[in-house]
């Protein structure tokens, strides 16, 4: 939607409410809302706020900040019965309106102008995979006398409770809730509401399904998208399939691991670069008809791969989810269709125009601007080095590494095994991300102290199963 478009719709009285969206140092999602007619003199002043209120944003640079939208961001609020125009924002200093350091968008956009720099490429595309569960309820509870969770699922006879009606016998046991069909599927409705949406808004989807878990696992993919407005379509994703879940009385969580022993919930990121319209990844008749660069970039994410998860896998549930046996890569390797390796080389995409890979081992819980900003600098810095995957025994190995002996396995490198050893690991492994100023040492020691705070809340509390081990001791 252009600015004329939108000064139109304020002028004809269509558009009374504009909402400014911007994201803290976790990703989360903040607003503030002012009348339509405002729109002229925010554009061109901001809008101040105090930033020393969002946690881990109160910087040593500057104690006033503003919110600088960007018209190319604007969009209609889908759910809005009253028309409201959403604009995204960059944290900027008050003086000179540019993105502080700390402002994860204002990264993202370094880490581009930097991708330029590098005269590697001009233009990095990116698919992530959203996966989430819908449950029909959830009740959380954490006091000093009282602690536990439950999630409720009318798809899953085992997440059933007494009030969930299923005269008609669709709830299922002891099966893979993949690709399930109708009438099984029962929030089909709601994922295909979604995609409409996001189509409407110009966000292209690949496709959606019923993911593997049986109580309410859900996918929806995207069509390879340009970065860094990715990051800003990853907010509208997100936000958008929890705010319809709500309208369908369901509740949506994207929790790595919100369910102990059934499968959890990645966020694969599909990755290429192109330049001048071509794809640099792309090489009939190298390894899976890769580059040189397409193979020194995985090097770079692999090698830099355990402080990386600092940001793509940055809660301590993601370690959770990252256990050998369902499908959650542990192992720094990559490998061509194999979905046990941390960068996996999709088979189906043979031509120039999709040859790609995914990185694996990433999560929504993670704030999608540092995240794949993170990857990008890692590729990058893989590329600059030129490394060798071979030299760090990173692969390729197309096979089940699971199947292979402890001896073995343990010859590879591994994620790290929770949130505090890849806070350690991002603490010892940063200087790839300095490079260009797309990252900063303030940036950094804040995400790990802000990470740090959650590491310590999830340690010093009584657990509920150590009631089962140690209540009688």
């Amino acid at each position: 939607m252009s600015l004329e478009q939108i000064r139109e719709m304020i002028k004809n009285g269509s558009l009374k409410t504009i909402d400014l969206k911007y994201a803290g140092l976790s990703g989360k999602w903040y607003h503030i809302t002012f009348p339509a007619r405002r729109l002229e003199n925010v554009l061109e002043f901001g809008v101040p706020f105090d930033g020393s209120s969002i946690p881990g944003m109160k910087s040593v640079e500057s104690g006033d900040m503003v919110l600088m939208p960007d018209p190319t961001s604007a969009h209609l609020d889908p759910l809005r019965d009253n028309p409201t125009l959403r604009l995204i924002c960059s944290i900027c200093d008050a003086d000179t309106r540019i993105g502080i350091k700390k402002d994860p968008r204002s990264v993202a956009h370094r880490a581009q102008k930097y991708l330029e720099s590098t005269g590697l490429a001009d233009t990095s595309l990116w698919t992530p995979e959203y996966e989430f569960h819908l449950f029909d309820s959830v009740d959380y509870i954490n006091d000093p006398f009282n602690t536990g969770y439950s999630f409720t699922s009318s798809e899953d006879k085992a997440a059933m409770t007494d009030d969930i009606d299923d005269r008609q016998g669709l709830s299922q046991q002891n099966v893979k809730g993949y690709h399930m069909d109708d009438p099984f599927d029962s929030f089909f409705d709601l994922r295909e509401e979604v995609v409409m949406k996001l189509e409407d808004l110009g966000i292209k989807v690949r496709y959606h399904h019923h993911e593997v878990g049986l109580h309410s696992q859900q996918e929806i993919e995207t069509e390879l998208l340009p970065f860094p407005k990715i990051c800003d379509d990853h907010k509208v994703i997100m936000d958008l399939i929890r705010r319809v879940a709500l309208q369908y009385d369901a509740t949506a969580t994207f929790m790595p691991k919100p369910v102990y022993k059934e499968a959890g919930n990645g966020m694969h990121f599909h990755m290429m670069l192109k330049k001048d319209g071509k794809n640099i990844f792309y090489n009939k008749g190298g390894y899976a008809d890769l580059s040189d660069e397409a193979i020194w970039f995985m090097a770079g994410i692999l090698k830099h791969g355990r402080s990386i998860c600092a940001f793509t896998n940055p809660s301590t549930n993601s370690y959770k989810r990252l256990l050998p046996g369902y499908e959650a890569p542990v192992k720094l390797f990559f490998g061509l269709a194999n979905r046990s390796a941390a960068i996996r080389i999709p088979k189906y995409a043979t031509e120039e125009n999709t040859k790609r890979f995914e990185f694996r081992t990433g999560d929504a819980t993670c704030n999608p601007y540092l995240a794949m900003s993170a990857l990008l600098m890692a590729g990058l810095d893989g590329i600059k080095n030129k490394y060798n995957p071979a030299d760090f025994n990173f692969g390729p190995y197309d096979e089940n590494i699971f199947a292979w002996s402890e001896e073995k396995k343990a010859e590879l490198s591994s994620v790290p095994a929770n949130l505090e050893e890849a806070l350690d690991a991002l603490k010892e492994d940063h200087e790839y991300l300095l490079a260009g100023d797309v990252f900063n040492k303030e940036l950094i020691e804040s995400h790990i102290n802000e990470k740090m705070k959650e590491v310590h809340e999830v340690n010093n509390r009584p657990h509920p199963y150590e009631m089962n081990l140690y209540y009688n001791v």
